[in-house]
């Protein structure tokens, strides 16, 4: 017998939004073929796996239905191939030379420990600015504190200016900032725990979102590293969407 193995890696999608979608799906399936579904604060590994014993007849029918995949989910494949999202982003940073750093606040180092932990990610990953406090946002990011006495640390404003200032600070090409609210304390009516303000760098372009994440406190910190992580995989290979304007007076 011989077994074939195909991956899609998407994000974007809760448990139930995934049962809907891939229910026509798995009901297409030979017995031949078992699906698994790996599903994690927005990011889903999806595993194809067949077993037969036509060597050819197996490939062609996994591929085809590997391809049925990445037509469902199109816009939101980050991979067809068995990786992380932090892997990703590191195998197109190191395809075209390019540095990044992190500025983080809510995510508290976490963006930085999810990147290197990819073998290799010495040579795009340049280091990470923790700033917690307003006075290190200030003082080492160059943020001014006219946003912050303004709008709030957690706002549109003051993601930018700290994507844009690790990114002077390190001399790097890209850059990914976040801060929010993490919880379980800290959240106002206009203001909830879960709000997070994420902003990616890239050459000139600079975007952000405002997030609202459900969950725990872990939960809410791994979905801001995941978002900031596919934000900039989107901006890089020029497919990011911007985000309609958000009030979050």
């Amino acid at each position: 017998m011989h077994t074939e193995t195909r991956h899609v890696v998407i994000y974007g999608y809760t448990r139930q939004e995934l049962l809907k979608v891939m229910k026509h799906f798995e009901a297409q399936l030979p017995e031949f073929v078992r699906i698994t579904i790996d599903s994690s604060n927005l990011v889903t590994k999806i595993t194809l796996t067949g077993v037969n014993s036509g060597v050819e007849l197996l490939r062609f029918k996994m591929n085809k239905f590997h391809r049925n995949l990445n037509e469902i989910f199109t816009e939101d494949v980050i991979a067809t191939e068995d990786t992380t999202i932090a892997g990703t982003l590191g195998n197109l940073l190191h395809e075209r030379e390019l540095t990044v750093a992190c500025a983080e606040s809510c995510t508290g180092g976490n963006l930085a420990h999810r990147i290197v932990q990819v073998p290799g990610s010495s040579a795009y990953f340049l280091g990470s600015v923790v700033s917690y406090s307003n006075d290190v946002k200030a003082d080492v990011l160059k943020v001014p504190r006219s946003y912050i006495a303004t709008e709030g640390a957690v706002s549109k404003p003051v993601a930018e200016a700290m994507a844009k200032g690790v990114a002077k600070l390190m001399r790097t090409d890209c850059a990914i900032a976040t801060t929010g609210i993490a919880g379980p304390d800290g959240g106002t009516p206009f203001k909830p725990v879960g709000t997070v303000w994420i902003a990616v760098k890239y050459g000139d372009t600079v975007v952000s979102e405002c997030l609202h994440f459900k969950g725990d406190r872990n939960s809410v910190i791994e979905s801001a590293s995941n978002h900031g992580m596919v934000m900039l995989i989107n901006l890089l290979r020029n497919s990011y969407v911007m985000q309609e304007d958000v009030n979050d007076d």
